[in-house]
C-alpha cells in the first residue's frame, strides 16, 4: 500500500460527502492508503486568492506542512481548485525568502512550518498513466458495458500548463483514458475543458447557467448516457444546479453526472451504497438499470 496525505478539501466533507466516502471507499483497490490530513483549512479556493493571494499562500503553506510533519512526500487531492492552489504555493515556496518569512508568520501563529519538497497530484493524475492506469485497469472488474459517458475537466485541472503540466490543456486525454480502462466508451465535444460556471453561479446566474449548460447539451448531442467530471465544484454545477439550466433553456437535460472515483468504483465492484449515490440530484438510476447495478439506500 502506498501511504499518501489525503486532502479532501472542503465540499467532500459537506455538500459533496459522496465524494469523499466513494474516494475512501475506492482507495484500497488501488493500492492507497490514505493519511488524512484532519488539522488544515480551506484552500482558499478562487476567492482568498482573488482577495489577499499573500493570506493564501500562508494557507496553502500551512496544509503543505501537515504532510511534511506527517512524513508524507505527496498530498492526493479530488479536487481540481485544491491541487491548483496547493501546486501553485508549493511552487512559490521554492523560494527560500519567501518561504522564510511565510515560516515565520506560521511560527507566530503556532503552525507547523513547511521546508519544502512536498508533491501535490489528483486522483486522476495518479491512475491515468503508467503503475495506476495497470492497477486501475486490474481493479475494473465489473466493466462499465460500453456507457457512453462524457469526460468534463472543466478549466482548473488543466490551467495554467506550466503548472499544472500533466497534459495538453486543449487536448487532455487522462479521462477518456480511465473510462476507456473501466469498460465505457468515452464521449467527445468541444466544452469538456471550458468552465463550469460556478465562480460566477449566484453573482451571474443567467451566465453561469449558460455556461454549464453548453457541456451538458454537447454531451447528449454526442450521445453521451452519463458525465464524469474530476472536480466537486463542477459536479455541483453540472448536478445540482442542472434543473436550473433546464428552466432556463426549456427543456430537459437529465444528464447523470458522476464523481470520478465514484465511476472509477463501480467498475472495481465497490457496492452502490457506500457511493452515496442516492444523494445526487440527477438520479442516476438509469444507468445503475444498465449496469445491473440497483441503487441501494444508506
Amino acid at each position: 500500500m502506498r501511504r499518501v496525505a489525503y486532502y479532501k478539501g472542503c465540499l467532500a466533507g459537506l455538500s459533496a460527502r459522496e465524494l469523499d466516502s466513494s474516494t475512501r471507499a475506492l482507495a484500497p483497490k488501488l493500492g492507497l492508503e490514505l493519511v488524512e490530513l484532519e488539522n488544515v483549512t480551506c484552500c482558499g479556493a478562487g476567492d482568498i486568492q482573488t482577495a489577499d493571494p499573500d493570506y493564501a499562500l500562508h494557507l496553502n503553506a500551512r496544509i503543505l506542512s501537515e504532510a511534511e510533519q506527517a512524513g508524507l512526500d505527496t498530498i492526493l487531492t479530488i479536487c481540481n481548485v485544491c491541487t491548483l492552489n496547493l501546486r501553485q504555493a508549493a511552487l512559490q515556496l521554492g523560494d527560500a525568502e519567501l518561504r522564510a518569512r511565510v515560516n515565520e508568520n506560521l511560527s507566530r501563529a503556532g503552525a507547523r512550518t513547511y521546508s519544502g519538497g512536498v508533491e501535490v497530484t489528483h486522483l486522476l493524475w495518479l491512475i491515468a498513466r503508467g503503475e495506476g492506469l495497470s492497477r486501475l485497469k486490474e481493479i475494473a472488474v465489473k466493466k462499465l458495458d460500453g456507457l457512453r459517458v462524457a469526460p468534463f475537466y472543466g478549466c482548473q485541472l488543466l490551467r495554467p500548463s506550466k503548472l499544472m503540466g500533466f497534459e495538453d490543456p486543449d487536448r487532455p486525454t487522462s479521462l477518456e483514458t480511465v473510462i476507456e480502462a473501466c469498460g465505457g466508451e468515452p464521449v467527445d465535444y468541444p466544452a469538456k475543458t471550458l468552465c463550469c460556471g460556478f465562480p460566477i453561479l449566484l453573482a451571474r446566474e443567467k451566465t453561469s447557467l449558460a455556461e454549464l449548460a453548453r457541456p451538458l447539451e454537447q454531451a447528449l448531442a454526442a450521445g453521451a448516457e452519463a458525465m464524469v467530471t474530476s472536480c466537486p465544484l463542477c459536479h455541483l454545477s453540472l448536478d445540482a444546479w442542472q434543473r436550473n439550466a433546464e428552466r432556463a433553456l426549456g427543456r430537459k437535460l437529465g444528464l447523470p453526472v458522476f464523481h470520478l472515483s465514484q465511476l472509477i468504483a463501480l467498475a472495481a465492484g465497490v457496492e452502490p451504497a457506500q457511493l452515496q449515490l442516492s444523494r445526487h440530484v440527477v438520479p442516476l438510476g438509469s444507468v445503475l438499470a444498465k449496469l445491473s447495478s440497483p441503487l441501494v439506500e444508506e
